[in-house]
């Protein structure tokens, strides 16, 4: 393995310590979690960055950053819910995308790709969208604060839906031609 590999699987060591400072949600806890939350998050730029810079790219390092993402981008989630801070429907919602994806980039007869295919723009605007709402959420506001971190969750949850939407489209297009011509 190598270092972006090693950085992306070091993305899930805040996990833990999100998860457990989130079920005794203090003021001081809260804001440790942003925190921690936010490096972790941002380590996802930094392994990219180096698997491009050192010609590092690889099958495995491509397989497991999408899947790091989900594993901690989810699990707050799933924190959230339970804070009664984020609807369960909604999280299913954005659940639901990363599975149906994660199980369409990786099977090669839907994407008539063999290898594993990268996130587009729109997959990058809504992980974006889930750490900043999910930084909002988590962080200990004022009462004022609710509407913009419920707009802030609520975008999250329509770009997971139109970059899931937008990834799969074509591939069932030319899949029904393919099979249309076979």
């Amino acid at each position: 393995m190598n270092l972006p590999t090693w950085i992306t699987l070091s993305r899930l060591l805040g996990l833990p310590f999100i998860l457990y400072l989130l079920n005794y949600p203090t003021t001081d806890n809260r804001w440790l979690c942003v925190g921690i939350f936010v490096v972790a998050a941002g380590t996802d730029w930094v392994d990219g960055y180096l698997a491009r810079q050192l010609n590092q790219v690889t099958e495995l390092g491509k397989f497991l950053d999408p899947l790091v993402d989900k594993l901690l981008v989810l699990g707050t989630f799933l924190a959230l819910i339970e804070l009664q801070l984020v609807p369960a429907w909604g999280v299913f919602i954005i659940l639901a995308r990363e599975l149906a994806i994660a199980g369409w980039r990786v099977n090669p007869k839907l994407t008539g790709n063999a290898s594993i295919s990268g996130a587009n723009i729109w997959g990058k605007l809504k992980t974006v969208m889930q750490i900043i709402a999910i930084a909002f959420l988590i962080a200990p506001l004022s009462a004022e604060w609710v509407t913009t971190t419920s707009i802030l969750f609520w975008l999250a949850v329509a770009l997971s839906l139109i970059s899931g939407w937008i990834y799969i489209a074509p591939n069932i297009s030319s899949s029904k031609e393919k099979s249309i011509s076979e």
